[in-house]
């Protein structure tokens, strides 16, 4: 009887499933068509903006209630547990050392050209090296694949061949350090042309290794680029969203997502407020290029306040929104919950499925910014000194914008599951389990109709911007 239970239960979350992917799948479906009606890719639909937001959140929304019907813990910890491992400690090493050299070069690379070659935006290495490759393709990788940059890092190679200082580390710093440097490289990237002038990115870049570097020989390496570094920080956060996880001595495999479930990942505050600046800097320069924030940041400007000033409020005031959002939710997901756990540990556990949102934003912004000018760095690499005056581009077809929302779909979707399994965790009753996510499913409702309104508005360029 017992038996027969078992697989009429399991049966049960087999279809619950089903049905989960078959509606995830339709709110991708529809969001992409409808967006091809908003953005003109169609003559003959026209959809109203309200529909097409709520498609998108009611996409998520019926994702979260479906994947509320999975109160099986061994089905949950399956998910989250199951791993393949591989020990190839030797490759580690000799890996280490390939990436490590290409790391350095690739820096002496950007130093450089940045100095003796052309001053000219996207044709220079400096530039596509640093946009092309790091902040978009080098990301996707890390997220969708693997994360190869504590072996690529060659700042860490240097301040690693440097004396280390035994200067303790403040407990009150965490990674707040990280999170400033974010922000200010966010800001710098908007009112400085660093896309167009080499000099321009290279002078930023030159303070950051001052910046990292010096840090890393005073407190030590390992502390450094542990906690403080912006850097390693990003990699290693987009990273635990991969399906490859490094280990001690060699590699595993699991399902996408399941490493944003363990405990040890967030660990401090400072560190929450790393992963909202993650999801915040996306959806800030997202709202900078549409019709409404053009119109906002030129209103602000016509009060008689500095361009420079009116990027940077807005970026600070929307990042203080964002935490003020989510520790709300927590302490609404405490209340619902009854429990005794104290609101910051919740904040910690909670904040880990924020990065799978944080991944899909990234592949909307990025993706097709990377592809298509995947071909510019390949020339730029091939003659880093003389590169074509006009480089290669590929023209993306029009239906690449459903990736996109599809990225922010799959983003948010992956992101409830990870809260029902942190929360199934967390508490013991599965009726106090599911009241406990409705505040946070709210806030990733919130979350994707705006992405989604975001991508559905024409883009324009920010004004008062150098180029």
């Amino acid at each position: 009887m017992s038996g027969r239970s078992a697989v009429v239960r399991r049966t049960g979350i087999v279809l619950a499933l089903g049905f989960a992917v078959l509606a995830t799948s339709a709110g991708v479906v529809a969001a992409s068509n409808v967006a091809a009606g908003l953005s003109g890719g169609g003559d003959d639909v026209s959809v109203p903006t309200w529909l097409y937001l709520a498609t998108g959140g009611g996409a998520v929304g019926a994702s979260a209630l479906l994947t509320m019907l999975v109160t099986d813990r061994d089905v949950i910890d399956t998910y989250h547990d199951h791993a393949l491992e591989a020990s190839v400690e030797r490759l580690l090493s000799a890996g280490s050392l390939l990436f490590g050299a290409i790391g350095v070069l690739g820096l002496a690379l950007i130093v450089v050209v940045g100095i003796v070659g052309p001053n000219i935006g996207l044709v220079s290495a400096t530039v596509l090296v640093t946009f092309v490759g790091g902040r978009a393709l080098l990301t996707i990788v890390t997220y969708t694949v693997g994360n190869p940059w504590p072996a690529l890092n060659p700042w860490r190679r240097i301040a690693t061949a440097l004396p280390n200082g035994d200067e303790s580390y403040p407990s009150a710093f965490g990674s707040w350090p990280a999170v400033v440097a974010l922000l200010t490289f966010v800001w710098l990237e908007v009112i400085a042309p660093l896309t167009a002038s080499p000099t321009a990115l290279l002078a930023v870049l030159v303070m950051y290794s001052l910046f990292t570097i010096s840090s890393a020989v005073v407190f030590s390496t390992e502390t450094w680029f542990r906690r403080g570094d912006p850097l390693s920080l990003w990699f290693r956060l987009y990273g635990a969203v991969a399906p490859i996880q490094r280990t001690d001595d060699g590699f595993e495999l699991r399902y996408p997502g399941s490493r944003l479930s363990d405990a040890d990942l967030i660990t401090d505050t400072s560190i929450v407020a790393f992963v909202l600046a993650l999801v915040w800097e996306l959806t800030y320069s997202g709202f900078i290029v549409t019709p409404a924030g053009v119109r906002t940041i030129e209103f602000l400007v016509g009060l008689g306040l500095p361009p420079a000033l009116v990027y940077l409020a807005l970026l600070v005031g929307g990042f203080l929104l964002f935490w003020k959002v989510y520790w709300v939710a927590i302490d609404r997901t405490r209340e619902r919950a009854e429990t005794y756990l104290s609101r910051r540990y919740l904040g910690l556990r909670f904040a880990a499925p924020l990065l799978a949102i944080a991944a899909g934003y990234h592949l909307a912004h990025y993706i097709g910014f990377g592809l298509s000018l995947w071909p510019s760095l390949v020339d730029a690499l091939a003659m880093p000194l003389d590169p074509p005056t006009n480089p290669t581009r590929y023209a993306l077809p029009g239906w690449f914008g459903y990736v996109e929302i599809a990225g922010i779909l799959l983003g948010h979707i992956l992101a409830v599951w990870i809260a029902h399994t942190v929360s199934f965790e967390l508490f013991p009753g599965k009726l106090q389990a599911i009241r406990s996510q409705y505040p946070l499913i709210i806030v990733m409702v919130f979350f994707t109709m705006a992405s989604l309104y975001l991508v559905s508005q024409g883009t324009m360029s920010p004004p008062y911007v150098p180029s």
